[in-house]
């Protein structure tokens, strides 16, 4: 499935630019991957779009236009303060190891990573095959939401989800 979704950021890499699901998978099939895992990333694409256009109408900052106040506190939603406490379940410390939950904390000390991004990386990765997820396809993850806001991470931050840090020094 991740081998789809480097081929789906590499060639749409502005998430507007991509077909829409169905005529995507064509395109997939078209390129030779597998049936199957078309249809595994299709699915898991499908997650991300919903969880990220439902993210961007609820998003504190925005106000929808012709409303007095910001859509969140119409739908319930209130903004993580800044002194908040993000707490793992049981079954995401498991799914998703101590080195991804690692650098999920690393990006989101980095100022990287809101909260709001934070919560869609940790879904999309809950949906992710591996037990638990590896370090390379969690950063594939945060590429892919990334992607669904329209962003392109800063320089330093791409570098990072980007290199392979199997054959990196430390100095």
């Amino acid at each position: 499935m991740f081998e789809v979704l480097v081929y789906v950021y590499e060639n749409y890499w502005q998430g507007d630019a991509c077909p829409e699901l169905q005529r995507l998978g064509r395109k997939l099939t078209a390129a030779g991957f597998d049936a199957d895992e078309i249809q595994e990333a299709l699915v898991w694409l499908d997650g991300l779009n919903i969880a990220a256009q439902v993210t961007q109408i609820c998003l504190p900052a925005k106000a929808s236009p012709g409303l007095a106040e910001p859509v969140s506190s119409l739908s319930g939603i209130q903004p993580q303060s800044a002194d908040s406490l993000r707490v793992y379940s049981v079954a995401e410390q498991g799914h998703l190891g101590a080195q991804s939950l690692g650098f999920v904390s690393f990006l989101e000390s980095s100022g990287v990573l809101p909260p709001h991004m934070r919560e869609i990386v940790i879904d999309r990765a809950m949906a992710a095959p591996g037990d638990p997820v590896t370090l390379d396809d969690l950063k594939i993850i945060v590429l892919m939401v990334y992607w669904s806001f329209g962003e392109e991470p800063d320089a330093l931050v791409l570098d990072e989800l980007c290199d392979d840090t199997e054959f990196r020094l430390a100095h």
